[in-house]
């Protein structure tokens, strides 16, 4: 399907939570490091607010209010009509504003080079990150055994 289908609102919703987990350094040297940088109008400009983190107890449970996080967003549209709108964690406007164009050049013909110089090479940074987190837990993991004695 297309960009306004399902498949398309899934791979924006994609790339939107990459956008939105990714580390501010990475995310800025690989946006600075593109061109070229397109002409965009401000819909709203980048604001600092809270939002509400909700839980669950298991996972399962009944939800509750756990706390409030910082987060900046912004939405933009580009001089051809494309609209972009950045979430991030914490008071990062220009984290914002970059994920706002990325998200908007994302749905122009320029996405195919958005991926392969952003979007690709964050996920795979993340994506390394992740398993040497996951190495360095499993060298901690301490395995335990039960021996039979035959007494039964």
């Amino acid at each position: 399907m297309d960009e306004t289908g399902i498949n398309g609102t899934e791979a924006r919703r994609g790339w939107m939570s990459l956008l939105a987990r990714a580390p501010e350094r990475r995310l800025m040297a690989l946006w600075d490091a593109f061109s070229p940088r397109p002409e965009f109008n401000w819909l709203r400009r980048p604001e600092t607010g809270a939002v509400m983190v909700r839980g669950r107890m298991g996972g399962t449970g009944a939800p509750f209010n756990l706390g409030e996080m910082t987060v900046t967003r912004c939405s933009l549209a580009l001089a051809e009509g494309a609209v972009g709108h950045g979430y991030v964690q914490g008071r990062g406007a220009a984290r914002a504003e970059a994920a706002a164009l990325i998200d908007a050049l994302m749905q122009t013909e320029a996405g195919g080079a958005v991926r392969a110089a952003i979007l690709d090479p964050l996920e795979e940074a993340m994506q390394t990150a992740r398993t040497a987190r996951a190495a360095k837990a499993a060298a901690t993991k301490v395995d335990f055994f039960t021996l039979v004695r035959g007494e039964d």
